[in-house]
């Protein structure tokens, strides 16, 4: 100001021009809603096991997830993506997951990184697939994003497998019961 110079706002958006938009609300607004759970379970399970001696690595998954989410948040802005509607259940349903999980003992919290992480690196494949056959050059970014998040979630299975989760009482129950919600949470996420 003053000098003569114009002040030029710089835009966060991303070009719309050729995306499918539909298909591009869908993945954000999911992923958000499924960065924003998890961190909510990792919440949980710290508030239980944040002073034994799991809390580090615990610790050390929810930094990643929170990583995730303002990248989403990031996302969500840069396409105009509204987020669900349901955030403020998965608030309260991941706290009392992770927190459920983690009355159960270390092994009880790993079984359910376990079963959550596997559900979300194969929603992450789904979609990676989804926009390779879309177009993997108009997606790059978006593709690059969520490869490496779903590295990141592969990774926690793993830690989770390596800390016990199969050793749970009624494990493959557990498993199951919690991938069938991840299912619902995602089906339901994608279009609310």
């Amino acid at each position: 100001p003053g000098t003569g110079a114009s002040l030029r706002l710089c835009s966060t958006r991303v070009a719309q021009e050729g995306i499918n938009k539909p298909v591009i609300d869908r993945i954000i607004r999911v992923d958000h809603a499924g960065e924003y759970g998890a961190n909510r379970i990792y919440a949980g399970q710290m508030a239980v096991l944040g002073r034994s001696s799991v809390g580090p690595v615990i610790q050390q998954m929810w930094n990643q997830e929170k990583d995730h989410l303002k990248k989403f948040n990031e996302l969500m802005v840069a396409y105009r993506v509204r987020p669900t509607v349901l955030l403020p259940f998965w608030n309260v349903a991941g706290f009392v997951l992770g927190a459920g999980s983690a009355l159960l003992g270390k092994k009880g919290a790993m079984a359910c990184t376990v079963a959550v992480e596997e559900s979300i690196s194969e929603h992450y494949n789904n979609q990676i697939r989804t926009l390779i056959e879309e177009d993997p050059e108009k997606y790059k970014e978006l593709l690059q994003v969520i490869k490496q998040f779903r590295d990141d979630e592969q990774e926690h299975h793993d830690i989770g497998l390596e800390h016990d989760a199969e050793a749970t009482p009624a494990y493959s129950v557990l498993k199951t019961a919690i991938q069938l919600g991840c299912k619902a949470a995602i089906f339901l996420s994608e279009r609310i």
